[in-house]
């Protein structure tokens, strides 16, 4: 953050201690305030319009194995209608976290100027994004913050994700695995006219993300949502070598069944379309997942190699 920018920060009780990577962050530079995620709603509310100069909601529920719908709407859609009525009460920008979950299987593309409607989410937490991507665009328009931004996460890799356990990247587990048998597995494709590990992603940096977001608050964008990915899908097999390359190891890959409760819903590429993002003025390159994953191995190997 500049100078004279004040954070307070939002979770559950406990977790900026309890996550070693998170509290490490949180030492370096620490919010002027942590609020309990439970009392956040009548926190902003007690806030005086024109206190608060942005409320950035980034939090969810991202397990896309989770299939308790109701649960999906209370943490995704629900949480995030109420974020966005206090934004509008107290003149706060509000950035929020789209996925691009929203897209399904991809037969519609990945294009954020596409009509929501035209998507089919393949499970309930790509639906409960896309419920409120939705509501956004027509019913949240009638109390609406000053400005608004919903932004479509594509696969998103880097330091301080430990704590998300299997729903950590692909490349935080691709590392782990290396460290513990020196190889990584990867999924084996079900799908004619795909090799194994040649399913593609568009696998982008959180630190590139956190950039992006950091300039649409300062700098403003037209409301609306929002890709943000690089634009440019990798194989998983790519990810797998700079895993290795980063580590400094020869690769060494397994390919295993992906499990049926998955398999019918799987992604087999996903692409960011990011000319709706560059035409509203941010420019900055993303950065490769070679270089990417040299960097997040610097910030990593002391936990993974000395525990």
């Amino acid at each position: 953050m500049r100078e004279g920018e004040k954070v307070a920060a939002c979770d559950a009780p406990g977790h900026f201690e309890a996550r070693p990577e998170i509290a490490a962050l949180y030492k370096a530079s620490p919010p002027v305030e942590v609020v309990d995620r439970e009392r956040l709603a009548a926190w902003l509310a007690g806030r005086a319009p024109g206190s608060v100069g942005a409320i950035f909601h980034m939090g969810a529920c991202t397990d896309t194995t989770n299939y308790d719908e109701a649960y999906m709407e209370r943490m995704n859609t629900a949480c995030t209608r109420t974020l966005w009525g206090l934004a509008a009460r107290l003149r706060a920008p509000l950035l929020y976290a789209s996925s691009a979950a929203v897209y399904g299987d991809g037969a519609q593309g990945y294009d954020d100027a596409t009509p929501p409607g035209a998507f089919s989410p393949l499970n309930p937490y790509g639906a409960s994004k896309l419920r409120f991507d939705v509501w956004a665009l027509e019913e949240g328009q009638a109390a609406r913050p000053p400005r608004w931004a919903g932004f479509r996460f594509f696969n998103v890799y880097g330091f301080a994700e430990t704590h998300k356990a299997k729903m950590s990247s692909v490349l935080r587990q691709a590392f782990a695995q290396i460290q513990e048998r020196g190889r990584v597995r990867l999924f084996r494709s079900h799908k004619a006219g795909v090799a194994d590990g040649h399913q593609k992603r568009d696998f982008i940096l959180v630190d590139d993300l956190v950039d992006a977001l950091l300039h649409a608050w300062r700098e403003g964008l037209p409301d609306g949502i929002y890709n943000l990915g690089t634009g440019r899908a990798r194989t998983f097999l790519d990810l797998a070598r700079a895993a290795f390359a980063a580590v400094g190891t020869e690769p060494r890959i397994d390919y295993i069944d992906t499990p049926p409760q998955v398999r019918e819903r799987y992604q087999y590429f996903t692409e960011a379309r990011m000319e709706k993002l560059r035409a509203a003025g941010y420019r900055k390159a993303f950065t490769p997942i070679e270089e990417g994953a040299a960097r997040y191995w610097e910030r990593l190997r002391p936990a993974l190699v000395h525990g």
